[in-house]
Parts: structure tokens; sequence; C-alpha cells
């Protein structure tokens, strides 16, 4: 490619690079000398498992990786017990080393569903975090400021506030600083929220003499609502270990609208493709869903294997294009059950928003009550749009295939 064309595939999905000059500058260089960049991307081992949104930044790493460029993927095992304030508005609880190292082990086995594992550079910042002394520490601070620190917006806003804010937390910043530092990062990745940590990092390279990286912000995914970020607290990830039926499952049941952001952000296909596609969907030429298939398809490939990929896409066609019964459907057999309503002296009323939980289809009520809304739940092939259905007391045991997505459960209600 030429450095434009190159420039172009790194910017692609990217919310802001500082500075672009001085990236196409050092490409430029990278070619001439033919010294690869580094390019860093950290990740605070947090949880156990990764979803699609941690994704986004792992695969503008593999874009770099993808032109020869050396890939730093960064295990913030340090880090990760002084927890990232970014976007916080409160003090994230620390931490145990145990947890951190679980999860860090977890992390190593996803990635390289990404990235290619021969051609990338692990490492962990407690090799150098952990080795600094305290004067280190206090020499480190010294070449920043409070003043500084508190314009970063979240720590402005908790301070306006009145909110806490931890001595600790004004050393992350700091701490993802000397991370480039010890590297050495030509380019450092990261979110949105990241930017102050990123700009940091800057400044801090250039007290030890380096020259300062260029920061590139990717932008945080939504979530399967299309509304809120990606995250397992509000229930609306994907995750990468799924199995590929959950996957697939999940991806078709994003909005019209949000499968342009999927596209951009979660698959290789360039800007002019993802704008043709578009403009085929928009003309007519190509059906939504069709399209939405191929995303999936994509992206099930990406984290498990072509054969996955398609027989998850055959199995949802069948179920729900061609509306027959999954192949896998399990028999629940329920008992015990709370949500029993009396509505007439010989009809009761089956809360179905109770139901769903106890039978492995929604992780809450709240969680029902809103698959419910969403017009996702099916009984017998019919849309359920109340949360109480009545039956007569007649039918008891009542069994009926209960579905939410493309995941169903044959019930078996036994008589209160």
């Amino acid at each position: 490619m030429t450095i434009e064309e190159q420039l172009e595939y790194l910017k692609k999905g990217a919310n802001e690079i500082i500075r672009e000059d001085e990236l196409r500058a050092r490409l430029e260089r990278s070619a001439l000398e033919k010294r690869p960049l580094r390019v860093k991307a950290g990740f605070d081992p947090t949880s156990p498992d990764l979803h699609l949104g941690h994704t986004v930044l792992i695969r503008k790493l593999k874009h770099f990786q993808d032109l020869g460029h050396t890939a730093i993927f960064l295990v913030g095992d340090f880090t990760a017990l002084i927890g990232d304030p970014s976007g916080r508005n409160v003090t994230r609880p620390p931490m145990t080393p145990a947890e951190v190292k679980a999860n860090a082990r977890t992390y190593l086995a996803q990635v390289f569903k990404i990235l290619d594992e021969s051609r990338t550079v692990v490492d962990y910042n407690s090799k150098w975090l952990g080795a600094l002394r305290s004067e280190d520490w206090v020499r480190l601070c010294s070449r920043y400021t409070v003043a500084r620190m508190l314009e970063r917006d979240d720590f402005a806003a908790r301070y306006k506030s009145g909110q806490p804010i931890a001595v600790h937390e004004l050393l992350y910043p700091m701490a993802q600083a000397y991370d480039s530092v010890a590297l050495q990062a030509d380019v450092e990745l990261g979110g949105t929220d990241q930017k102050f940590n990123l700009l940091v990092g800057r400044d801090i390279q250039r007290e030890y003499g380096q020259e300062p990286q260029i920061a590139l912000t990717m932008p945080i995914l939504e979530g399967l609502d299309g509304v809120q970020k990606m995250s397992k607290s509000l229930d609306n990830t994907i995750g990468i270990t799924e199995a590929p039926s959950s996957m697939f499952g999940k991806l078709m049941s994003i909005s019209d609208d949000l499968m342009w952001r999927y596209y951009e952000l979660l698959t290789d296909m360039s800007l002019p493709e993802i704008q043709a596609l578009r403009a085929a969907v928009e003309r007519g030429q190509r059906h939504p869903m069709d399209v939405k298939m191929e995303l999936g398809q994509r992206i099930v490939t990406d984290f498990h294997s072509p054969a996955a990929a398609q027989a998850a896409s055959d199995e949802f066609t069948r179920v729900f294009r061609r509306h027959e019964l999954p192949t896998d459907v399990d028999l629940a057999v329920v008992d015990q059950f709370a949500g029993y309503v009396k509505m007439g002296a010989d009809v009761q009323g089956v809360r179905i928003d109770k139901l769903l939980p106890v039978v492995g289809l929604a992780s809450s009520v709240s969680d029902a009550v809103r698959k419910i809304k969403a017009g996702s739940v099916y009984i017998d092939g019919s849309r359920c749009a109340a949360l109480t259905v009545s039956i007569r007391g007649s039918k008891f045991p009542w069994e009926f295939l209960l579905q939410v997505g493309r995941r169903a459960t044959r019930v078996k209600l036994n008589r209160p």
C-alpha cells in the first residue's frame, strides 16, 4: 500500500488521531528505514471474559499488524490493581493479585482469535511498574501537576460535585504513561474515554527524552440495545467465547442502523465496501436481513470457524425464516412456580416475565420484561405481547414451546 492507502486503512472507524500528520511522518520513516512502528494497546484484566466491545481496539491493533508493524498487547496486571478511573464517578474497588492473574490467563486465550500470535508481543506492566522504587515513583509524579490532572473531565466532575477522588487514582494516568516510556511506543490505541491517559503518555515520553507517541482513539461500541455501551453489567453484550448459535442469534437481534456500526468496527471490510453494501440496501437491491446474516457469518467465523458460522446461519434460517422448531430444544418441567395469577373462576394466569428466568431464557424478571416489550418472546410460534397469559385450569399440565430470539425451551407447567 502507499502511505495514503495505509492511512486510510488505519483511520477506518477511528474517532481521533493525535496527530495525523505525525502518524503520516512515522509511516514514511518506517518505510524508509524498514523499521516497524511499535503499536501498543493495553488491557487491564478486570473481568475474565472479553466481549465484542473489547475487540474494537484489538482489531485496530490487527490493522497495524497487517501493515507489518509490531503489535504490543499489554496486559495491565499492575494497573488493574490501581483501577482505571476513566468514566468513573466513584472510586473503583481494588482487585486482588489473584483475581488479576486468573483473568489475565483467559485474555491471552481469546485475543489470538484476532491477532497473529506469532507476530504479537505480549507484555505485562508489572515487569517495570512493580520494579519502580519509592524514589522512582516520586520522580515520575514530579513530571506532572495536580492542576493538569484535575483538568480531566471525570476528575473535574467528581471534584466539583464533592465526590471523593482517592490519591491512588491520580497515579493511574502516570502509570499508563510510563508504560509507553518502558515500551518506547510509537502509537497507543485506546477508547475515547482513554484520551486523557493517552495524552499524558505523550507528555511523559517527552519528559523522558522520547518522541511522543501518536494517540489513536476508537469509539465505544454500543451494545445490543443500540443505546448504551456494550457492558456485561447492562446485559447487552456478545461474548467472544459464546457458542456460535448464541453469538449469531444475538447479532441478528440488532437494529438495521446498528448493523452498519458493527460492520465498520467489527470487520476488516473497507469503508468503500461497506458504503457500497449500504447503498445496495437503500436502493432495494439487497435485503437488510441478508446483509445482517452476512455480518453474523463474518463475526462468528472470526471467533469460531466458517463451518460453525454456516451452521449457525442455517439454524437461524430454519427456525426464524421457515418457522421450524430449533433442533436443540430441551424440556423444562416446572413444579414449583410463584408466577400464577388468579384471573377468574376457571381461569389461571401465568406470569411469563417470571417464567422466563426460571427456565433460563432471561437473566432476571426485568430482563424478561424488556424482551417481551421488544417483541422477541413467542409461545407456540405466536408473539407474546403481555406479561401475563391466561390458561384454563382444565389444560394443566400445560406444555408449550417458549422462544426468546432463537433460543427455545419446551416448558411443562404442572398444576399449581
